[in-house]
């Protein structure tokens, strides 16, 4: 949450981008107890235009998170929702070099992640409309509304198996694809894990306790959960995340 953030790339706005992405990052961890044990100690945002937003997994700098990003000059909403899913990698400690993504789990990580910065951008907007980053710009929290709801249109639009709401049948459909690294539409997920933690009981601070195992998702679906599970107890976090996706995933 302290953590400096460093500015590299090209950022035609970089005091302002450095204000924008301060408050998403506030807004983003804001209630959460930030309960890992692998947290780094600095942040870097680097500015590509090209290739898509990544986890730069570098051997120097051991203590930096290196974020990567693809945004235009002033696009608060694109560099809000990229920033928002890198942030929770970050989160679930998927920044040291170690974090190498891989199958058949890497599914539930991303899911997980795409989700939190979704969830983000509804805080934001609230942010943004009752004390905006900009003197005078309470109104551009629309657009960033505009912006969630498109992305959560988009998400039921998927042509997955069944009701867009249906993640338990998306998940038995796809498991085998998913488990072998391949990509499919996330749409049931992403909507069904989005009420999880928009439910009104905390457990969003549970991803501070993945990935804390050798394997990380190497681990099939039902194993990665347990070791999850074990994570949650030995971090104090209150564990009730891993639960509810084994529910919503039709596995309890």
């Amino acid at each position: 949450m302290t953590a400096p953030i460093q500015l590299h790339g090209d950022w035609s706005y970089g005091d302002a981008t450095l204000r924008v992405l301060m408050r998403v990052r506030a807004v983003n961890l804001s209630k959460l107890r930030l309960l890992s044990d692998r947290q780094p100690a600095e942040l870097s945002i680097e500015n590509h235009h090209q290739g898509p937003p990544a986890i730069w997994l570098h051997s120097d700098q051991p203590e930096t998170a290196s974020i990567i990003l693809d945004v235009g000059a002033a696009d608060w909403c694109r560099l809000a929702y990229q920033f928002g899913h890198e942030l929770g990698h970050v989160l679930a400690n998927s920044w040291q070099f170690s974090a190498k993504p891989q199958p058949p789990t890497q599914w539930l990580e991303e899911a997980l992640v795409e989700t939190f910065s979704i969830h983000g951008l509804r805080l934001l907007a609230d942010s943004w409309e009752q004390s905006p980053p900009f003197a005078g710009d309470q109104a551009f929290a629309g657009a960033i509304r505009q912006y969630r709801a498109n992305l959560l249109q988009a998400n039921k639009s998927d042509g997955a198996a069944g009701s867009p709401d249906d993640a338990a049948l998306w998940f038995h459909a796809n498991r085998g694809q998913m488990e072998a690294g391949q990509s499919v539409p996330r749409g049931p997920a992403i909507l069904g894990i989005l009420a999880v933690y928009e439910g009104g009981e905390p457990c969003i601070e549970d991803i501070a306790a993945l990935n804390r195992w050798p394997e990380r998702t190497s681990l099939p679906f039902d194993a990665y959960v347990a070791r999850w599970k074990q994570s949650c107890t030995e971090i104090g976090a209150r564990g009730k995340l891993p639960g509810y996706l084994e529910q919503l995933f039709g596995l309890a």
